[in-house]
């Protein structure tokens, strides 16, 4: 199944834990990116007929409806299997998600993130758990039916309590999809950037311990197994039949065509991407009409490896790649991190907490 990303990486502010290329900027670029983008998906040479589209940023959903329109009528093979837009709760109205169903939007992902005011308040987000509750029941009747709700474990403040109150706002929505990730602390976002500097603002000498971290994903993944959503990926969950049917793309090497600021392609032989900033981007695209900065051809033993074994499924190694990783799969297996059932490697229990240890012995 082939698809694509289409990436808009204007927000209304920044949160603190974002370390995507994204942000606040002029108004000016960001229609100068807008007609860039439909440009560059009209001059792309189809070699396949994507069967999902997704839509990220930033905030995708903050485009206006003429935009949006315009931007998905460039791409070929609609209606699409799946059609994703990440929305920031707040920006749902009735208009809008009537808007985004007739552009061919039939799944929304909504970055709750907690439904905790408190934690909330800390990152940025201006939206409570009301406010979610209400927009996701628009959604439904805008006749959006496959809703992914994200939470993070290990923003300031959060404790278990607070943890599992927002575990219970899952139970209450019922949505089909559940992505769980745990704070990424690095320089590249504003809350990362406070902890690695040994810095007070945005709570962050209250981000939990990564023991509690962890404590809490398990806790996440013991109580949506409870509601009926299993998790499938490391984090992500989801109710039997409502998968995501782009991301699965990714973990399972099949092609797909990034359109965009920092979006990245993959053709099944390569790797392309696109310059990092929007302002770059629209530099590109304007002297050149290609805003591709590099390209690599793809590892994809090591990359099965590095994709595959983020599924709970597992993956199945080929002869000649059980004898190239012969040495870290068993030192694996011993340390108990890895396991082999019928043919099939996965991650053990242990070994999803420990994930970036064990990708690293497959790539490079």
């Amino acid at each position: 199944m082939a698809g694509v990303y289409i990436s808009y990486p204007f927000c209304g502010q920044k949160c603190t834990f974002c370390n995507f290329a994204s942000g606040v900027m002029p108004a000016q670029l960001e229609t100068e990116y807008g007609v860039e983008l439909q440009r560059e998906i009209q001059l792309h040479s189809w070699a396949w007929t994507p069967e999902t589209v997704y839509l990220g940023g930033g905030t995708p959903s903050r485009m206006d409806a003429g935009t949006l329109r315009a931007t998905l009528a460039a791409v070929p093979g609609a209606p699409w299997v799946e059609a994703t837009l990440e929305v920031a709760p707040g920006d749902v109205s009735e208009e809008r998600a009537t808007a985004w169903q007739r552009c061919g939007i039939n799944r929304v992902s909504l970055g709750v993130q907690s439904f905790i005011d408190s934690e909330l308040k800390r990152t940025g987000r201006r939206h409570n758990a009301a406010i979610v509750e209400r927009e996701i029941g628009i959604l439904r009747h805008a006749g959006i039916d496959r809703i992914n709700i994200d939470l993070i474990a290990g923003l300031p403040f959060q404790t278990c309590a607070s943890w599992i109150e927002s575990l219970e706002w899952i139970d209450r929505l019922r949505p089909e999809h559940v992505s769980v990730y745990m704070l990424e602390v690095d320089r590249d976002s504003l809350l990362g950037l406070e902890i690695l500097d040994g810095g007070a603002r945005y709570g962050a000498q209250s981000v939990p311990s990564d023991e509690l971290t962890a404590d809490l994903y398990e806790l996440a993944v013991e109580r949506l197994a409870q509601a009926g959503i299993q998790r499938y990926e490391i984090s992500n969950f989801a109710r039997p039949g409502f998968e995501s049917r782009h991301n699965l793309k990714y973990w399972l090497l099949e092609p797909y065509a990034g359109f965009g600021a920092d979006a990245h392609s993959f053709d099944g032989i390569l790797r392309r991407e696109n310059a990092e900033t929007p302002a770059e981007y629209v530099r590109l695209m304007r002297t050149t009409t290609c805003a591709c900065t590099a390209q690599t051809p793809a590892d994809t033993a090591g990359e099965r490896f590095f994709v595959g074994l983020r599924l709970s499924a597992g993956m199945r190694p080929r002869d000649e790649e059980w004898l190239r990783f012969d040495a870290p799969i068993r030192r694996f297996v011993d340390e108990g991190l890895l396991e082999i059932d019928g043919g099939l490697l996965r991650l053990t229990a242990r070994g999803v907490l420990l994930s970036n240890e064990v990708f690293q012995e497959f790539l490079g």
